[in-house]
């Protein structure tokens, strides 16, 4: 007899916290704050890009590694490109200020937005085989990318006011789709439905 352990028994018990949540929550309300500057509510200011910065880009960062430790390659990528998005973004916006580098063109800022919402155009047909509250918030967030997109390349203000009209929508929708999931866990049932 040895001492030998038969690992094809033993099983990965995974008992660190829901990731998504705080994921989603932050990606929400900076696109809200976003969407309400491109709606022409206010201007982009610090506020802005420091909810950016350390909301947006920080928690999704922090959300998706821990998707990893989950084997969660979905969520690692969609919660890391988001966080990774935010962080861009208000580089894009910093570095010309810091003498860094030129401001984009507006084409550039157009190619920008085009790629970043291929990525969640994908990310969108992904999450078809997840819970319906996150299929929601990737087709609304795919179609804010893509208008302004369109904004960008036209400059055409309707286009990026309806942007941050539709913005605005995506991101409570999104805040709702990570809180949720803070309430149904934090009450033991479903309080807020996500969808199964």
């Amino acid at each position: 007899m040895t001492n030998e352990i038969d690992v094809t028994h033993i099983r990965n018990l995974d008992v660190t916290a829901n990731p998504a949540a705080v994921s989603l929550t932050a990606i929400g309300a900076v696109l809200v704050l976003l969407s309400l500057s491109n709606a022409g509510v206010f201007g982009v200011g610090s506020m802005i890009l420091a909810m950016a910065f350390f909301y947006g880009g920080l928690a999704p960062i922090i959300g998706g590694l821990m998707e990893w430790k989950k084997n969660n390659t979905f969520g690692l990528t969609t919660f890391l490109s988001f966080g990774f998005f935010f962080l861009s973004f208000v580089g894009l916006l910093v570095l010309p200020k810091l003498g860094l580098a030129a401001p984009e063109s507006a084409s550039g800022m157009a190619a920008y937005f085009a790629i970043w919402g291929l990525i969640t155009f994908v990310l969108f047909i992904g999450s078809l085989k997840t819970i319906w509250a996150l299929k929601l918030v990737l087709g609304l967030i795919t179609l804010l990318l893509f208008l302004l997109a369109i904004g960008a390349q036209t400059g055409n203000a309707t286009v990026t006011t309806v942007a941050g009209y539709e913005g605005i929508l995506t991101g409570f929708v999104t805040i709702y789709a990570g809180l949720a999931q803070v309430l149904n866990e934090v009450y033991g049932k479903t309080v807020a439905p996500v969808g199964g």
